[in-house]
């Protein structure tokens, strides 16, 4: 089966544990990942909410080492996808398509010279704000919550600019819709769920759902058990449910995977990318036709990057 996850933590756990990218003993690694017969993962440099500044800046530098050094060590494994072309390349080869994100709008510091940064270092795609409050505004989890900032809205058609995927998990729902106001290239939510299914701060309303299909976007499922069920104890089955939810809601054609491996707890039965064959089969099995089960585990995905 080919796989396209829009979302992981692992590089991040790998520069913080000391873990090789080839084999370890987090969720996710080279050697499970080559099962795959084809497969690109999008690997985010978190930055933590007490991050601010220079601060924050050096600590993406810092796991953006780790990042390029498992590049290299392992370069007949993995093809860095920049240019749009790399994604069809890596799948021609075979080999996992490296795709660097950002998650947190509080790398750039509050300064706009960093957009340029960040794309001349390959990142992708960015997630403007993290649980809390940064330069762009404020996250899911802040109480009363505000929009963009002026320097956000700044950002906003630089990052666009620069072909950096405007990335909406985690946002506030003010912040989400100054950022469909002003945005003019698709949006992703790259690791969040359905809220009429489970109602987190983090999970998407109905017409988040649909401004993000209206603008051609991306939504990728996240394995997270309390943004899949309130209690909190989810499994594969609740996964399910939210992917019903949202293809309801028409989203057949953006609909992907961002399972936040490495950031995230795991459904029961889900050890690690290992258990993505078992999500995919129990998906033939409930009768969901091959053709739009690939959509979501790549196609979709595949798409949205080779047509930025």
């Amino acid at each position: 089966m080919k796989y396209f996850d829009l979302h992981c933590d692992t590089i991040g756990e790998c520069y913080l544990q000391k873990q090789p990218l080839y084999r370890n003993h987090l969720h996710l690694d080279l050697l499970r990942g080559a099962e795959f017969s084809a497969w690109t993962q999008c690997f985010a440099i978190w930055i933590p909410d007490e991050m601010r500044g220079q601060q924050a800046l050096e600590y993406f530098n810092a796991v953006y080492q780790t990042y390029l050094r498992e590049c290299t060590q392992n370069k007949t494994l993995v093809t860095p996808c920049i240019e749009n072309g790399d994604f069809i390349r890596a799948e021609q080869l075979g080999t996992c398509g490296a795709v660097l994100t950002v998650e947190g709008g509080a790398v750039l510091g509050g300064n706009l010279a960093n957009i340029p940064y960040l794309s001349s270092c390959g990142v992708r795609m960015l997630t403007l704000t993290w649980n809390g409050t940064c330069e762009f505004g404020d996250g899911a989890m802040v109480m009363h919550p505000k929009g963009l900032t002026e320097f956000g809205r700044q950002a906003i058609p630089k990052l666009e600019q620069y072909r950096i995927v405007i990335d909406i998990s985690h946002a506030s729902e003010p912040l989400f819709y100054d950022v469909a106001e002003i945005a003019s290239k698709p949006l992703a939510a790259s690791h969040s769920n359905a809220k009429a299914i489970c109602n987190h701060p983090r999970n998407l309303t109905n017409e988040q759902i649909q401004v993000i299909k209206e603008s051609g976007g991306l939504i990728g499922l996240n394995f997270h058990p309390p943004f899949l069920k309130e209690d909190g104890i989810a499994t594969v089955e609740d996964l399910i449910a939210h992917a019903e939810y949202f293809l309801s809601m028409g989203t057949q054609d953006i609909l992907a995977i961002g399972s936040d491996f490495d950031g995230a707890d795991l459904p029961q039965g889900i050890g690690g990318i290992e258990g993505i064959h078992s999500i995919y089969e129990r998906f033939l099995q409930l009768g969901y036709s091959q053709t739009l089960i690939n959509k979501i585990f790549y196609t979709n995905a595949q798409k949205f990057f080779v047509s930025l």
